[in-house]
């Protein structure tokens, strides 16, 4: 069995999307619901690292309090930014999915499939009704 880990955050979309196709994969993941359980500012860091991202490319603007404490201020370091998120973990973009494979946010959702096994075959849509899968199990092309 795949050990597979999802910062998830219930009430985003983006996230329950990724969620479920982890799920519809044959894979169940551990799921940290990040903003009950923040990460530490060392796994912050970590995540920020395994994924190949600047700590700054895991903060999330829309609907945080990114620009009210002015955190788009190139010239703020990484401490900074990791007081910010430790006292708002809202700021901490997700989904993060954790795997054998990779780190990776996945936002879009579909960059998930990336991180896990083939899909098995089935039809996957997205909340919103969006094809991610067609029913042999292969990707739909977006665009």
């Amino acid at each position: 069995m795949l050990d597979v880990v999802i910062y998830h955050n219930p009430a985003c979309g983006t996230s329950r999307n990724t969620l479920a196709l982890i799920r519809h994969c044959g894979v169940e993941p551990h799921v940290i619901e990040y903003l009950k359980t923040p990460p530490s500012r060392a796994m912050i860091r970590a995540l920020a690292s395994r994924c190949g991202l600047p700590l700054r490319d895991l903060l999330r603007r829309k609907g945080t309090p990114f620009d009210e404490l002015g955190l788009d201020n190139p010239a703020l370091a990484d401490e900074a930014l990791l007081d910010a998120v430790e006292a708002h973990p809202l700021l901490l973009n997700r989904p993060i999915v954790v795997t054998p494979l990779g780190t990776r946010l996945c936002r879009p959702s579909e960059l998930v499939l990336d991180l896990l096994p083939p899909p098995p075959p089935g039809e996957f849509r997205k909340e919103d009704g969006e094809a991610v899968l067609d029913a042999a199990g292969n990707r739909v092309s977006q665009g």
